[in-house]
This record gives structure tokens, C-alpha cells and sequence, in this order.
């Protein structure tokens, strides 16, 4: 398998009580993952600028500051990063607030260690596929590096959350292809994910609006109505077929 090929990836829990977070820390341990602990969002912050672990778990009512709060900051300065936010909030509002601040997963309290563990293994293994790349890629005016993981439009960063550059490098490498939103689900997501088609329209709608010229008239990003999208690697470009 190629993650062998990687370290052990780190995982971060942000977690105020201590019961659960000894109980994630034993479980994501036992599979084989360094494990790192905070009881609050600033000492988390600590830890993300000083470890920078792959995956940051976190939960939403934490002290202080949020974990909402804590997931725009790791986000917007640690673009690799995966995030998946706990919550005792199961709510739709709050779900929709995680993932538009860059979470890649949601997960209600309680949940079950088996099915975290299995969304930590899909947001790994997206990651782990794109860090051990180094190409370089040119989308429209913007620059994809996949070894850092980082977009640039005009010379000026993109910040995107680990699902959104994800999609966007699955796009990039099937260019012209017309691509069902099961079939993205399956790629991106993996088979694992728990969510409805609508999930990548969501996203798509994100990649549109930070990086198409007209969101509501897009180059890039071109939707099959009835299947899924097209992605043309040049604006202006006539699809085939």
C-alpha cells in the first residue's frame, strides 16, 4: 500500500472532556496514529503551529474560544490540515457552519468509534494520496502546487480547505471528462463517506467562487445537468463530445 511509504500520520484532539478525549486518544493510538491532546482551542492553536499534525479533531463547545473559531484559524493558516468537527449539536445549521469554515467532516456526539475511525482513514488517505505528489498544475490564471498543497490566483493565495483542493485536483487530473457526482463521492469522499450527492455541488459552488473569473457564468467549472460536472482546463475551451 503507498501510505506505508509515509510516517505515521499525527492527529490532534481537542476535546474539554477529559473521558472522551482519553477514549479517542486510546482508540486512534491503537490503530496506529500519534496522538496529541488539548483541552482547550489555545492550547490546540499551540500545538498546530509547534506539531502541525495531519488531522485536527475537534469539538465545537469548547472554553473559551469556539471550536468553530479554532477551525477558521487552522484553516486559513494550515491549508493541509484535515479538520473534523465533534458536537454535541447535531443541528443542520451547525453542520453547514463547520464545513463552510473549512471542516472536512461533521460528526454528531455520540458517535461511533468505528464509523470516526473510519472518516479519520478517508480524510488520511485523501491527504496522503496528493502529499506524496510534486506536480504542479495550471488551472485558468491560478497555480496549483500539490506538494504544498497551496493555490495561487494572479500571484495572491487561495485558501481552500483539504476537501476543496482535493476536489479540485480530482477535476484537474480528469480534465474534459464528464464526471457523475457518485462517481466524485467515490474518488474524493471515498467509498466510506456517509453523504448525499449534493455534497459536491456544495463544493463545486466553493471552487467556482474563488476561483472562476464569473461564478455564475463558469469557464472552469461546467455542470451536466442530470450527471454530474465537466471540468475544462482552459476558459473558453469547447468540451468534446
Amino acid at each position: 500500500m503507498s501510505e506505508t511509504a509515509l510516517p505515521p500520520a499525527t492527529i490532534l484532539v481537542v476535546e474539554d472532556d477529559p473521558a472522551i478525549a482519553m477514549g479517542l486518544k486510546k482508540n486512534l493510538g491503537f490503530e496506529g496514529y500519534g496522538v496529541l491532546t488539548a483541552p482547550d482551542a489555545e492550547r490546540g492553536w499551540e500545538l498546530v503551529e509547534r506539531k502541525r499534525p495531519d488531522l485536527v479533531i475537534l469539538d465545537v463547545g469548547l472554553p473559551r474560544m469556539s471550536g468553530f473559531e479554532l477551525c477558521k484559524l487552522v484553516r486559513a493558516k494550515c491549508p493541509g490540515t484535515g479538520i473534523i468537527i465533534l458536537s454535541a449539536r447535531g443541528q443542520e445549521v451547525d453542520r453547514i457552519m463547520g464545513l463552510d469554515l473549512g471542516a472536512d467532516d461533521y460528526l454528531s456526539k455520540p458517535f461511533s468509534v468505528r464509523e470516526l475511525l473510519a472518516r479519520v482513514q478517508a480524510v488520511l488517505r485523501r491527504r496522503g494520496e496528493t502529499r506524496q505528489a510534486s506536480a504542479r498544475h495550471r488551472v485558468g490564471e491560478a497555480d496549483i502546487d500539490v506538494a504544498s498543497r497551496r493555490v495561487r490566483l494572479k500571484g495572491k493565495e487561495v485558501p481552500l480547505s483539504s476537501l476543496e483542493f482535493d476536489l479540485l485536483l480530482y477535476l484537474v487530473r480528469n480534465p474534459d471528462r464528464v464526471l457523475g457526482r457518485d462517481e466524485i463521492l467515490n474518488r474524493v469522499w471515498g467509498h466510506d463517506y456517509f453523504g448525499t450527492p449534493r455534497t459536491v455541488d456544495n463544493v463545486i459552488t466553493k471552487l467556482r467562487q474563488k476561483l472562476e473569473a464569473d461564478p455564475e457564468r463558469p469557464a472552469l467549472f461546467q455542470t451536466v445537468r442530470g450527471v454530474g460536472y465537466r471540468f475544462l482546463d482552459a476558459p473558453g475551451k469547447k468540451p468534446r463530445g
